[in-house]
């Protein structure tokens, strides 16, 4: 059982090693916020991990606290950054989609003319 300990924990630490890397790196913002979610995924993982081979149930609920902690934080960049994209439109409008960016531009031009 040994072997299997260091295996997985070891798996876990490579993976959490490379997302600190892309966490310190990383030149946009997404990337950072990709980073340290995939970091809490290792930490829930590694949570998982100790429970089963320790058959520990009262890791369980920081299990979930972390694993709710990461969606959350996920969840929460990701309508930030949407809101900034959708608000960057140059007159002021919301563009979501880029059919809806072309369609502002085609109505513009035709007020234009």
């Amino acid at each position: 059982m040994t072997v299997v300990y260091w295996l997985a924990y070891g798996m876990l630490g490579g993976g959490a090693l490379l997302a600190l890397v892309r966490l310190g790196r990383g030149p946009s913002l997404l990337d950072r916020v990709v980073a340290t979610d995939t970091l809490l995924v290792i930490i829930a993982a590694g949570l998982a991990v100790h429970a089963a081979l320790e058959r520990d149930p009262t890791v369980v609920p920081v299990l979930v606290v972390v694993s709710l902690l990461a969606f959350v934080g996920s969840v929460s960049v990701a309508r930030y950054i949407g809101g900034m994209l959708l608000s960057s439109a140059d007159d002021g409008q919301d563009v979501g989609l880029p059919e809806a960016a072309e369609e502002t531009a085609a109505r513009t031009a035709e007020a234009d003319r």
